[in-house]
């Protein structure tokens, strides 16, 4: 092999490297922030810890069957054949059953357990969450509070959630790394799992399943909180305050209900065809990828298509909105927070 060759090897092997580096920390399967995703990543270890075992003892009696038949200075013929062994063929057809065995076993008993479904019985000590997916938002359902919202997930820390997924068009995936496994949200049915975060934070959440043009764009997130911020949470949103603080947000409020307010409410208990909008001015996204600000409320505003292709939200020139116009609702919308 020439020089320059072997230059090119080395530069794809430190580019290989410098690559495994790459890539957004918060959706990884590998630093499991509950009991699902721990259970789940168990049984990647196990599987791990299998193979490699497996490949070990490949490689070893590989090299110890070239070196041991090697053929020697002065050896003539070939070495003894051995057409058959059934010792051997037992040991290599029990021994992959034991494997299996040992990597069935726990996979079926945490299926059945991570199958459990929402304890109707047991209402006051569950929380149901309905999850529809849509091109490419996620709506939230609190049927048991009377919540609806999109997008921001809210859930108390330390307890089972139990969701029921299903979708608006298409076939998506619901995903949340840090809690667990994807599942497949389809149109016309429902699909069940649970979570459980066991400290405060936001766990970043995608769809895993290609559905479209913007499928990389459809993020979410679960906002795990304190019980007792939760609750608060869920009083807030039930008793939603959506009214205007300033001249030019009330502006911005008949705007919204002349331009608007067929497809999106504000009051966090209306389930609207596109997203409630309630507390979207503490939201960190805006349409789930865009950094939460006036500026980026406004270029969504103004041509959505731009921002995310195949949404199904009209444009500011298609809704005959003007520069004052989407200012006023702009600020309108910003007010519209949870505090």
């Amino acid at each position: 092999m020439s020089r320059s060759m072997w230059r090119t090897l080395f530069l794809f092997l430190v580019l290989a490297l410098v690559l495994t580096g790459c890539g957004k920390p918060y959706l990884s399967a590998l630093d499991p922030a509950g009991p699902v995703a721990e259970k789940q990543l168990s049984l990647i270890k196990l599987s791990l810890y299998i193979m490699i075992v497996v490949i070990a003892v490949v490689m070893i009696i590989y090299v110890y069957v070239l070196v041991k038949f090697r053929q020697r200075p002065g050896q003539k013929g070939y070495p003894e054949q051995v057409e058959g062994s059934h010792t051997l063929e037992i040991i290599w057809t029990v021994i992959p059953i034991i494997l299996l065995i040992i990597l069935a076993i726990p996979t079926v008993v945490t299926t059945f357990t991570l199958a459990e479904t929402y304890p109707e019985e047991e209402e006051g000590d569950a929380l149901l969450i309905k999850v529809t997916a849509h091109q490419y938002w996620w709506e939230v359902e609190y049927p048991e509070q009377g919540i609806v919202t999109a997008q921001d997930i809210y859930i108390p820390t330390g307890q089972r959630v139990y969701f029921e997924l299903t979708s608006k068009d298409v076939i998506h995936s619901f995903w949340v790394p840090s809690l667990g496994g994807k599942t497949d949200t389809n149109p016309g049915l429902t699909n069940n799992m649970w979570l459980q975060a066991d400290e405060p934070g936001v766990y970043h959440g995608k769809c895993a399943e290609l559905c479209g043009p913007s499928h990389a764009l459809m993020d979410f997130k679960v906002i795990a909180v304190e019980p007792e911020e939760f609750e608060q949470w869920v009083a807030t949103m039930t008793n939603y305050d959506d009214t205007p603080k300033t001249v030019l947000a009330e502006q911005g409020r008949a705007v919204f209900e002349q331009s608007c307010i067929a497809c999106h409410a504000t009051d966090g208990v209306t389930k609207s065809p596109y997203p409630n909008l309630a507390g979207i001015g503490d939201r960190e996204k805006i349409a789930g990828i865009l950094q939460n600000n006036e500026e980026n409320l406004a270029r969504w505003i103004e041509n959505p298509e731009e921002v995310k292709e195949g949404n199904y939200m009209p444009s500011a020139s298609e809704l005959g909105l003007n520069e004052n116009d989407i200012e006023a609702l702009v600020e309108y919308l910003m007010q519209l927070k949870l505090q």
